[in-house]
Parts: C-alpha cells; structure tokens; sequence
C-alpha cells in the first residue's frame, strides 16, 4: 500500500521544534498519531490519506527526539525525554494549533504517551486509539524490577539504560541496525516467546541469513529511516527507555481510569506487546472496544494497513460520526 505523505510544517514548542506532517481539512476532527522506536512520524503514511479522505484534520509528528524535531543531547538532557515532556508536547502542541479535544492514536512507545494523555492532560483528549500498545495500570514495583523479573538481566531494555553504549552500537551500521530491527515475523517465531531471545544487540551481531523473519520495508521507505538515523543519531529515542523509572515515581498520585471512548488493536504475532498486556484493561476503561488482527507482528501500520485502517475508521464512524 502506497500513499503520497505531506512534508512536515514546523512548530515552535516550549523548548522543542516540532516537525508535524499534516493532512485533511482544518476544520476535521484532529487526529494525532504517535510513532514509536524505532520509528518516525513517517510510520502513519498508510494511514493518513485514508484519515484524511473521511473528514478527519490528521497530525503525525516526529515525536521529541526523532527525525526532523530531534531534541535535546548529551547525559543531563536524559530526564527531558520522560513521560511529562512527551505528553506535555502533545498538549502543547495542541495550544499552539488551537485544536480541540483529538483523538490520539499510538503505536509501540507512541502507544504509552497516547494512554497518558487522558491521564495528564483529560481536557486535551476526546478519544483513544492503542495500536499493540495496550493501557498498563501503574504497577507496585519499579518497572525495571518488574522487568528483570520476567524477562531476566538479558532483556534489549535494560541494555539501553546505560548512557551511550547502545546509540554507539546501533549507530555504527544504522543500514544494518534498522534492517534487523524492522522486520516481519513468522508465527513459528512469536508463538514460542520463551524459546526467542530478547538480547536485542546481541542478536544483531549473528549474520544477517540467521536473522528471523523477512524485511518489513520496501527499499524507499528504508531509505527514508536510515537517512533520518544516520542524520540525527539514536540517543533520542533511546533516552525514552531511561525514563521507566522515573515516569513510574512520577505517576504515583495520577487517576488510574481512562473516561474517554477507546479502541484497542491487538496483533497476533508480536512477542513484545502481546495480548496478555491488555488483560486488565477493561477493569479501567468503561468504553473500551478491542480486536486483533490475525497473522500480523509488531508492526501493524505497516504489516496490516487495510485491516488496521478499517477497524479504525468503523470505531470513528460510531464514535464521532
């Protein structure tokens, strides 16, 4: 599936400029869709042309850190990328297009902050939209515990807590790095999670033909990501994973139940964020509708763009005709 995607507009933030790509009519129902890791506002181009055909105002930026917005370097600039930053971009983001309450879409880490939304900032936020990324109450324990815990020391997200190293490991082939982190996964992978190792650097130092799974990008949209990495570097993204910790004690007084109309969309094969993630997420939100879609991995913008568009314009259509 191809589309034609919008170069971006530029927007002054306090202390961020944000690269936003845009789409659809002004005066649509804004639509704000997050990327994650490793990704780029980029990642929605399946999905922002059939948005903005039906009416919707669509918004994908490149979130703080990444691609043409960038953000803030070195060691001290690591606590800027925490949850409060991430979501306060949105809002302000919002404030600086006088939009009115969006619905936000999120996949991967853009998941998380889109969850967050109606949390932090409620008067910002009409409608959720969780692509893999599944609303997780806070849990009791540090989740860099908990993920020692079920995981074990190996696990690719404690290996990027240590400043510097994995952005020098993924940076010196960025080619390389993105080829084996963008890739389709076959079901006799994801379905034996205990047998698959999570030691992400370590599993990209074996030849490329021992990889699993196949490319997940045609050659111009590959080129597209590894211009950006190679151009900005990967300490942005990467200093998001050094927050769980810190987001985790910020987020002890914060309501824990989400009142505005949500969809999730679940995939079949993706062993990071399986299905099991989103098992309490009915206790929490009172309008929650949820599906999964069949044979598809981590990356659902891409691996499923018809299904994953479909399923979300018959929510809005119900939801915000």
């Amino acid at each position: 599936m191809t589309t034609s995607f919008p170069r971006p507009d530029y927007v002054e933030l306090p202390g961020l400029t944000m690269a936003v790509h845009q789409m659809g009519p002004k005066e649509g129902q804004p639509i704000l869709l997050c990327h994650g890791w490793p990704e780029l506002g980029y990642a929605w181009h399946n999905q922002m042309e059939p948005l903005a055909e039906a009416g919707y105002r669509v918004l994908a930026p490149d979130m703080r850190g990444y691609g043409n917005t960038g953000g803030p370097t070195g060691e001290h600039a690591v606590p800027l990328y925490d949850m409060e930053h991430l979501t306060g971009d949105l809002a302000h983001l919002c404030d600086a297009l006088d939009l009115p309450p969006a619905i936000f879409v999120g996949h991967d880490w853009g998941g998380f902050v889109a969850w967050d939304m109606p949390l932090r900032h409620p008067e910002k936020v009409a409608g959720i939209i969780g692509v893999n990324s599944a609303y997780v109450p806070r849990p009791d324990i540090d989740p860099i515990e908990l993920i020692k815990l079920v995981h074990g020391p190996d696990m690719y997200m404690l290996h990027f807590q240590a400043y510097g190293k994995a952005e020098k490991q993924l940076g010196q082939d960025t080619d390389r790095a993105l080829q084996f982190l963008h890739r389709r996964m076959p079901a006799t992978q994801t379905r034996a999670p205990k047998k698959r190792s999570l030691n992400m650097l370590k599993s990209m130092e074996r030849p490329e033909t021992d990889w699993p799974g196949t490319p997940l990008h045609e050659p111009h949209d590959h080129a597209i990501y590894v211009e950006a990495y190679e151009r900005t570097g990967w300490e942005g993204g990467l200093n998001w994973y050094r927050n769980l910790s810190r987001n985790w004690h910020q987020t002890e007084n914060l309501p824990k139940h989400i009142k505005v109309p949500s969809l999730m969309v679940f995939a079949e094969n993706d062993v990071v964020l399986p299905r099991s993630s989103g098992a309490e997420m009915a206790d929490y939100i009172p309008d929650l509708e949820t599906h999964i879609i069949p044979n598809c991995g981590h990356w659902t913008p891409t691996e499923a763009p018809d299904t994953l568009n479909d399923l979300i314009l018959s929510w809005l259509s119900r939801k915000f005709s």
